[in-house]
Order: structure tokens, then C-alpha cells, then sequence
């Protein structure tokens, strides 16, 4: 490592450490994550959010509060409506990579199915 990099761990105060585990607790719900997907690439309502995952607008809401406070989406109000997108490009970035690393098929499954 050259003089003077830092690890990731040492970049963060305890406090943010706190906030970075919270957003991973946060992600570690499959119902939230599904969400958080639903509303990666553009902004949803809660009621076409709730349709297209089979939930009820209520779950659907309490969970957008949930990510909302601990800043993975935002809202985005138009008319009487509010939209839900995931707007910071680091977390985007982040959920893009580890659903195509997920997606991909890993090499010993690959090998078992020639």
C-alpha cells in the first residue's frame, strides 16, 4: 500500500462505521432489497412499486421510510405523487456490481454442467 493510503476502515469515524453497517442491514432484507432494485434505474411510486413486487402499499411504505432514513433512496415529489429512486451514484455502482456479479454463472457451476 503506498505512504499514506488508507484503509477503507481507518477512513471512517465510529460513527459512520455504524451508518455504513446499519445501510448493510438495511440491504440484508430480501423484501428492502427488492425495493431498492425496483427503484435502481428509475424513480417508482409506492403504488406501482407495491403491484409489481406483490406487497401491500402499506409494507411498501414502511419499508421506503426505512431506506429513506438511512439514506439509500430519496424521494421525489410530482403533483400529489411521490416517487422513490436510488439517486447516489456510489450506492447505484454498488448494487449494479454485485447484481452482475451475481448474476454471472461461477466457474465450479459451469464445470458440473459439461
Amino acid at each position: 500500500m503506498p505512504t499514506g493510503a488508507k484503509t477503507g476502515e481507518s477512513r471512517l469515524n465510529e460513527d459512520q462505521t455504524i451508518e455504513l453497517a446499519d445501510m448493510f442491514r438495511l440491504m440484508a432484507d430480501p423484501t428492502r432489497l427488492r425495493i431498492i432494485l425496483a427503484c435502481l434505474h428509475e424513480a417508482q411510486s409506492v403504488s406501482v412499486m407495491a403491484e409489481a413486487l406483490g406487497l401491500s402499499a402499506s409494507l411498501t411504505s414502511h419499508h421506503l421510510r426505512l431506506l429513506r432514513a438511512g439514506r439509500l433512496i430519496q424521494s421525489q415529489r410530482r403533483g400529489t405523487r411521490v416517487y422513490y429512486l436510488v439517486s447516489d451514484a456510489h450506492i447505484r455502482r454498488t448494487l449494479i456490481d454485485m447484481v452482475d456479479h451475481v448474476a454471472e454463472s461461477a466457474p465450479e457451476e459451469d464445470a458440473e454442467n459439461v
